[in-house]
């Protein structure tokens, strides 16, 4: 059975860059457009900035260097670091260690990272009045349901929110939405991650020891990967695509009984232990990325691109660096379409180091400086963007290290 739906939607607004989704590629896009002078509005479907680093309780601001003492991520990537620990940290990590001497001497392989834990409520508001600030309009509780498009131009973008259905009338867009949702909507051809995800189930917990973070579940890796070294010690597990309700629903049950079983297992051993915190969104890594016009690969480590717009590093071992092309962020389908975040275009390999916070904040910083440039992002002068970019403290060229 099919219903057929005839509205006329209000159009409540207009901006110069839309941003959809408030995870942190969307929080890098918006602030770096908005300091273009450009009007922006975010539009986040939870009520708390920051995606899988807030809601989902993934409190790890992971390496923004190389493991070998040099710094390869900037501008945005360092600010929004310092940003989730601006009130404190927890010296679990490598930023004391960064702080202490410029001098990459003083810091070797054996040496920890730069990155930090951070605390997940203080980031979100941080982030909030960071981004209220610079004069972004950020829309909680508003989920991206559809768009117009004309002449390949996104034109409105269509919004569910308390409000009702309604419209905004947009000139460039960023999908930060962690799912290609605004990018789908529009016809942008797109890749699915076919391995699907492991339930996760990270919560923070409080006992006489104090504060800590419990982390339940898997973060799987690529199967390419497992193809490399024979390992596959998550076989046979449940997996969740992330890609229906029903199934996230399923994903989400599951995440909480197992938050429950693990409090169960430790109050028995100790009275004092209880959940505090749960995550407020499914744990989810990878689901759906854009087919851009380029498709950055595992192999291309240490690989110079003209069009770089910032580089990232490997959260998971020491060496690798990568440029990242701007034609990672687009597709010619919707010209003034650009991506930020987990929905970069790249092989599966690679997809699980640029789903991390760095990689998120320099894809959204570099999305947002191009939206505030252009609204064809087919025809943009990269050497501008670059240029632009380097304003902000962003290094393009591991040449220029």
């Amino acid at each position: 059975m099919i219903i057929r739906e005839v509205n006329e939607l209000p159009v409540t607004d207009s901006c110069d860059v839309f941003v959809a989704g408030g995870g942190i590629a969307g929080i890098a896009a918006a602030l770096a457009a908005a300091r273009q002078g450009k009007k922006v509005i975010l539009a986040e479907r939870m009520y708390m900035l920051g995606g899988l680093a807030t809601a989902g309780l993934v409190t790890i601001y992971l390496p923004i260097c190389d493991g070998f003492g040099r710094q390869v991520s900037f501008g945005l990537a360092e600010e929004l670091l310092k940003l989730s620990i601006k009130h404190d940290h927890l010296d679990k990590r490598g930023y004391p260690n960064w702080i202490a001497s410029d001098d990459p001497a003083h810091r070797t392989e054996k040496d920890p990272r730069y990155e930090v834990d951070f605390n997940p409520q203080l980031f979100a508001i941080d982030a909030e009045q960071l981004l209220l600030k610079e004069g972004v309009e950020i829309l909680y509780g508003t989920y991206v349901s559809g768009c117009t498009v004309e002449n390949e131009m996104i034109t409105h973008v269509i919004l569910e929110c308390k409000g009702g259905r309604q419209a905004i009338r947009v000139t460039s867009c960023v999908d930060a939405s962690g799912d290609l949702d605004l990018g789908t909507a529009a016809g942008v051809p797109s890749v699915t991650f076919k391995q699907g995800n492991l339930m996760a189930a990270w919560f923070y917990s409080c006992d006489r020891s104090g504060y800590d973070l419990q982390v339940v579940g898997y973060c799987d890796t690529p199967d390419e990967e497992k193809e490399k070294t024979g390992k596959n010690e998550t076989a046979g597990h449940k997996r969740y695509l992330g890609l229906e309700n029903k199934e996230i629903t399923e994903l989400t049950v599951d995440s909480h009984a197992a938050v429950m079983n693990t409090f169960l297992k430790k109050r028995a051993k100790d009275d004092s232990f209880v959940p505090v915190t749960i995550a407020t969104i499914p744990q989810l890594r990878m689901t759906r990325h854009i087919d851009g016009e380029y498709t950055l690969a595992t192999e291309e480590m240490h690989t110079r691109f003209e069009d770089s717009i910032g580089m990232v590093s490997d959260w998971r071992k020491r060496g690798p660096v990568y440029e990242v092309p701007f034609r990672t962020l687009y597709n010619h389908a919707v010209k003034n379409l650009v991506t930020a975040g987990r929905v970069t275009s790249c092989t599966e390999g690679l997809w699980d180091v640029l789903r991390v916070i760095p990689c998120c904040s320099v894809t959204g910083e570099a999305a947002g400086v191009a939206a505030a440039l252009t609204d064809d992002f087919t025809a943009l002068d990269v050497s501008l963007l670059q240029e632009k970019l380097r304003e902000q403290g962003v290094v393009i060229h591991e040449s220029e290290l």
